[in-house]
C-alpha cells in the first residue's frame, strides 16, 4: 500500500509505502486502544453509575470479591492453625513446669499453699483506653515465639536448679557425681547432635569420653548392678542403680569385671574401655538417668574429665 502525502510547504509530494507487518501494527493498535477503552467506561460506570452495570459485570465483580475474602479467610486460619499448634506446645511446657515446679517445692521442703501451681497468678490494673490498640497478627505470632523462648530458658534453669536440690538432699555417696574415668576429653556432649551414622539430627542421651581401649571405667557412686552384659546399642553395657530413681549406664566396654546384682562402691572398677555395639572408635558413653528419663551427666559431675 503507497500512501501520497501532499503539503501546501513542501516543494514535493512525499509518498510513503505500508507492507502487512505495518499493517498488522496498526491492527494490534487499534484493538488495544478499543480494549483500553471498553474499560474506562466500565471502569466510569462502576465508579460513578453503579446502577448502569449489566448482570453479567454485577455477577463478575461478586465473584471476584467472594475469591478476595475466601482468600483472607484461608490466610487467617492458616495463621490462626500455627498459633494453636503454637499454644498447643506452649500448654505443654507449662504442664512440664508446673510437675517439675511441685517438685521442687518439695524437695526445698515448701509448703504446697506457698506455691500453688493449679491457680493462675493475680493480675490487674486501671482501665486506660487511650493506652489500648488491637493485637495483628504479627503480634501474636511475635509474642508467642518470645514466650516460646522464655518458658525454654526457665525450663533449663529450673531443671539445673532440681539437680542441685537433689544433689544437696542425697547421700553424697549414692550420688552419681565422681566422673566414671580417671583422664580423657569429651567427643560428644549431652543433646542434641548430627548421628555419625545416619547423618540426621538425634538426641544424644549421655556424654562420650575419648580414652584408649582398656582404659579403666569406675563406678560413679555406690549402687547396685541391674544390667552387666551385652546390648544391641550400647555394646558391652553396665547399669547401676543407686537408688532414689537415680541409674548410671556404661556402655561400649571392652570387658566387663562386674555382674548383675553386685554391689559396687564408689570409684570402684566395673569395666574397660572398648568400641563395641554401635560406636565408632573407642570411648566410654556415660549416662545418667532420673525416673527413667536421661539427665545431662555434666549436671552431676563434680568435674569433667580432661
Amino acid at each position: 500500500m503507497n500512501i501520497i502525502l501532499v503539503s501546501s510547504r513542501a516543494a514535493k509530494a512525499r509518498s510513503v509505502t505500508l507492507n502487512g507487518k505495518h499493517l498488522l501494527f496498526a491492527a494490534f493498535l487499534f484493538m488495544g486502544l478499543f480494549v483500553a477503552a471498553i474499560f474506562a467506561v466500565q471502569y466510569t460506570l462502576i465508579r460513578f453509575h453503579p446502577e448502569a452495570m449489566s448482570t453479567e459485570m454485577r455477577a463478575w465483580l461478586a465473584n471476584a470479591q467472594t475469591e478476595s475474602q475466601q482468600k483472607q479467610q484461608t490466610y487467617l486460619r492458616e495463621g490462626l492453625d500455627t498459633m494453636a499448634a503454637s499454644l498447643g506446645k506452649m500448654q505443654a511446657q507449662l504442664l512440664r513446669l508446673d510437675a517439675l515446679g511441685a517438685r521442687l517445692a518439695k524437695l526445698g521442703g515448701l509448703k504446697p499453699q506457698e506455691f500453688n501451681f493449679e491457680q493462675p497468678p493475680g493480675q490487674g490494673g486501671p482501665y486506660m483506653p487511650a493506652m489500648q490498640k488491637d493485637v495483628s497478627l504479627a503480634d501474636m505470632n511475635q509474642q508467642l515465639a518470645s514466650l516460646s523462648g522464655l518458658l525454654n530458658d526457665r525450663n533449663d534453669k529450673l531443671g539445673a536448679l532440681e539437680t542441685l536440690l537433689m544433689q544437696s538432699s542425697l547421700d553424697k555417696k549414692l550420688f552419681p557425681s565422681m566422673p566414671p574415668i580417671s583422664e580423657g576429653w569429651h567427643s560428644s556432649n549431652f543433646g542434641w547432635r548430627i548421628d555419625p551414622f545416619t547423618g540426621k539430627y538425634a538426641m544424644h542421651e549421655g556424654v562420650d569420653f575419648v580414652v584408649p581401649e582398656g582404659s579403666p571405667i569406675y563406678a560413679s557412686a555406690n549402687g547396685i548392678v541391674v544390667y552387666s552384659d551385652y546390648h544391641e546399642q550400647y555394646g558391652n553395657m553396665v547399669e547401676i542403680d543407686h537408688g532414689n530413681d537415680i541409674v548410671t549406664r556404661y556402655a561400649h566396654a571392652s570387658r566387663l569385671l562386674v555382674k548383675a546384682g553386685q554391689m559396687v562402691r564408689r570409684g570402684q572398677e566395673i569395666a574397660m574401655v572398648g568400641n563395641t555395639g554401635r560406636s565408632t572408635g573407642n570411648h566410654l558413653h556415660f549416662e545418667v538417668r532420673y525416673k527413667g528419663i536421661a539427665q545431662n551427666p555434666a549436671r552431676f559431675l563434680q568435674a569433667p574429665a580432661g
